[in-house]
């Protein structure tokens, strides 16, 4: 078992060259790649898939979040007389925290398993082979606009889900009580800061640098056997969901310990 770890060990720190050589190319293609009109079609296609198609999911999941949490925080808070930090929690919770974190993880699910399991479909049908001998640099054809594409997703739908998630709470207030929906779209307007808006953009641009390089690496780290196609999709999805729990962690003790 110890002989087995070891050799474990050893692998993982012998790819970690390879893997910021990776990284660092695939920073470099797509600094360049948003000065040429190439591979334009991919990185649209995946914006298609990634934010458009994620819009209607977002939006019942977040409103139904920010419901769930005015009701039950607003009732809790009324109960000791501190009913006015409703704007803070709903700001923290919603904005801060869940927002980036559940886009995440659907971009995640959906995205990083289709772009893995693609790559590697690829590789195994040779068309990587094909790239490179026509003289295309795949990293800059294929991951280049993956790259771009689901970070920008992650982005523009953590916006969206903060969006969806406060405007939920802001329709029951207005049922209940529609002459306080001005306050409570001043109360919430005034929690959000300017640290918790750039500590949640933050937190959703380097989710999507995550997602997009472990898919993209992890499909093309597939030799020649289909089967390991699985295999690659689901540690892509394992090692994206380690990568944002570990930086979202690391952003919270940086900016708010």
């Amino acid at each position: 078992m110890v002989k087995k770890l070891g050799s474990y060990v050893l692998s993982e720190f012998n790819s970690v060259p390879y893997v910021l050589g990776f990284i660092g190319k695939t920073f470099r293609e797509s600094f360049a790649f948003l000065r040429t009109k190439s591979s334009r079609k991919i990185l649209i296609m995946q914006l298609l898939f990634t934010f458009i198609e994620a819009l209607p999911l977002i939006a019942v999941i977040s409103t139904a979040i920010g419901t769930a949490i005015y009701i039950l925080g607003d009732k809790f808070l009324s109960s000791i007389g501190q009913s006015q930090l409703i704007y803070n929690l709903l700001s923290i919770v919603v904005t801060l925290e869940l927002g980036p974190v559940i886009v995440a993880f659907i971009v995640t699910a959906r995205s990083a398993t289709a772009i893995a399991t693609e790559i590697g479909g690829m590789v195994t049908s040779h068309q990587i082979e094909s790239y490179i001998s026509c003289g295309v640099d795949p990293i800059s054809h294929l991951v280049s606009p993956r790259f771009l594409g689901v970070t920008m997703s992650v982005f523009f739908l953590n916006l969206y889900f903060s969006f969806c998630g406060l405007l939920g709470p802001a329709v029951i207030q207005f049922i209940i009580n529609p002459a306080n929906v001005v306050n409570f779209v001043q109360g919430v307007l005034s929690s959000i800061t300017v640290k918790v808006l750039f500590t949640s953009i933050l937190k959703s641009v380097l989710f999507g640098m995550i997602i997009s390089i472990c898919a993209t690496y992890y499909g093309f780290s597939v030799e020649r056997s289909s089967t390991e196609i699985p295999v690659v999709g689901i540690s892509a999805v394992g090692k994206s969901v380690l990568g944002i729990i570990l930086v979202d962690v690391f952003i919270i003790i940086l900016f708010y310990f």
